[in-house]
Parts: C-alpha cells; structure tokens; sequence
C-alpha cells in the first residue's frame, strides 16, 4: 500500500473511532445502592434484565424470611398443643399456693389426711356425721386467701355433697369422687382426700399434688354411701330445742322446708351458724303432733320429701330413713 493511500485508511479509522464514542462511553453516576455504574454503557434491554434480577434478589429475601415465620396453627394444632395428657414429675411436690376458684369447682393443691394402706372409712369430721362406713370422702378447703373464708365450705353448707377430682401423676391425670365430710384448715388447701381416694390418685407417693375439682351430685356414685338417706336429730333434742340434718344426701343441702298436711302454714328451716351443718326446728313443731312434708332440696336441684310428726324431731339422736317415711 502507498503511504497516501495507507493514510487515508488510517484517516477513515481514527473518525469511525471517534464517531462511535457517545455511544459507548458517558460519564459515571451512581446506583441506588451507591456503588458507581457507566449508565451509557447500559442498554434498555440489560436494565429489564438488571430490574429484573433485583426483583428476583427481593422476591428471594422476601421468601427466606417467610420461610423463618411458623404459619398459623390449625385449631386443630391448637388444640393438640392446649391438651393436657397430665403427665408430671415430682408430682408429689406441687408448690403450695393459695387455692382458685372456677365456675362449680377450683383447682390448687390435692393432698391426703388418713392412711393410704389402711384405708380407713370417714369419722364424720367437722359435718358431724359420727362413725360412717363411707370410704370415698374429703374435707374442702375454708379459704381462699388465708382467713378469709371465702372457701366452698361456707360454714358447714358444703356437708354432704360430692366433689370430682382429678390430679396430674407420673401416669397422667388420675380421678376419683368423694363426699365432703370435713373442713381443712391449711392454709393452701384445695381438697384433702382421705385414705381410700388418696391411694387411688396418689399409691404410696404420698405428698401435695396439682389437682383441678367439680362439685357434682353424689346420686349413684359407689363409696360415697354410709348408709340411707336420713333426717338425723341431734343429741340433747326435746320439745323446747331441736336441730336436724341429713345423712348419706344426694348432694349438699340448701333447704329445708315443713308443710303442714292439714293446714296452710309453711315453716322454713334456719341454717345454724356455727354448729355446722345442723337446721333449727321451730318449737311451734316440736310441740306438735301435726303430720308435716318435709322437703329437703339439694344443690343438683332434685328433692327428697318425708312425711313426719313433728314430735319426732324431739327425739334425741332419731334416725328417721326415708325410704321408712316417703310420702306415699
């Protein structure tokens, strides 16, 4: 090649050269993370592919941090989750706390009075039953806060019924029912078994337990029973004084109403406050030879009903049976 002609192509390249530069070549600028970028050196297409790309990278983030969240539980689930199968150790160690009430129950510490090998049956306790043959018995708690007898055992009213109870073991929740015959006076008792329902719940482990309770009917319960129902009179009875209460119940007693039969008058019994679980005849009775109905209305709602002379409850220690004075 001629050098004219060797220059000329020389000329032809340098201007190619130098026509093509504005678009390969702009100033820097800056990202939106700061980092620099040559934003003419960026075609459109390979921003769809950059945007593209960083909403990818997001999607990415977004998805990793879903994955780190638990979704929400089924009710199902919930449900699983909320079961308590009872199962505990140390059981034998509940710490003591003041007992709660729930709606017809509680729940707090289960611990036992009386021998978990001889299995005694209940002496009648602060209800005043006397010797029973009943097997199946407890005595409920006073208070709820020490001293202030806000407790079920109400000054007696508690006698008589029957209370579910249930306690958390090292085999799960554990279940017997038993028949109120006694106060107890710890300062964190809930219920207090005697020897025959605490060796069903407790073994020979004894000690305080978590336990959860509910008052129910004693109606067909078996070890709750000592004997028939019966109004029992107290000792020292007569004509001038008398108070009564009712053994072996359905439930626990929350009235006591006499009908005359061949009248129109109605005599209410009064609860006697500090005897515990006794009701006061009204002399007028006492004195009478009238025929009365005598309705005892538990706390299940159900009554029991007897036909009696009103002598008959100034007899001393008399036994009188239902089944032996049913209205008939």
């Amino acid at each position: 090649m001629n050098y004219r002609l060797r220059s000329s192509w020389l000329l032809a390249v340098v201007l190619a050269g130098s026509l093509a530069v504005p678009f390969a070549f702009v100033a820097c600028g800056d990202s939106s993370d700061g980092s620099p970028v040559a934003v003419g050196d960026v075609s459109s297409s390979s921003q769809e592919s950059s945007s593209s790309e960083k909403l990818a990278s997001s999607s990415s983030v977004i998805s990793a941090s879903s994955s780190s969240v638990k979704p929400a539980s089924s009710s199902s689930e919930k449900a699983a989750e909320s079961s308590d199968s009872g199962v505990c150790t140390n059981c034998d160690s509940y710490t003591a706390a003041d007992p709660v009430l729930v709606e017809n129950g509680g729940k707090g510490s289960v611990t036992t009075y009386g021998s978990v090998t001889a299995k005694e049956t209940s002496l009648g306790g602060a209800c005043n039953y006397g010797q029973t043959n009943i097997q199946y018995y407890a005595a409920i708690h006073v208070n709820v806060s020490p001293g202030d007898d806000e407790g079920p055992w109400d000054g007696g009213m508690a006698c008589g019924g029957c209370v579910h109870v249930k306690a958390k073991t090292p085999d799960g929740w554990k279940e017997v029912t038993v028949r109120i015959t006694d106060r107890c006076l710890d300062a964190n008792c809930g219920v207090d078994l005697g020897g025959a329902p605490a060796s069903d719940i407790m073994g020979i482990q004894v000690g305080r337990y978590y336990g959860e309770w509910e008052f129910v009917s004693c109606e067909g319960v078996e070890g709750v029973w000592g004997d028939s129902t019966s109004i029992w009179v107290k000792e020292g009875a007569s004509t001038y004084w008398s108070i009564i209460q009712v053994r072996n119940p359905k439930d626990a007693v929350r009235k006591i109403v006499f009908n005359e039969l061949d009248g129109g008058k109605t005599y209410p019994l009064e609860f006697v406050v500090g005897t515990e679980n006794f009701w006061a005849v009204p002399k007028e009775i006492l004195q009478s030879e009238k025929s009365y109905s005598v309705v005892v209305t538990y706390r299940s709602g159900t009554d029991d009903e007897w036909v009696l002379k009103g002598s008959d409850l100034a007899v001393p220690e008399a036994n009188l049976y239902l089944y032996e004075h049913r209205n008939e």
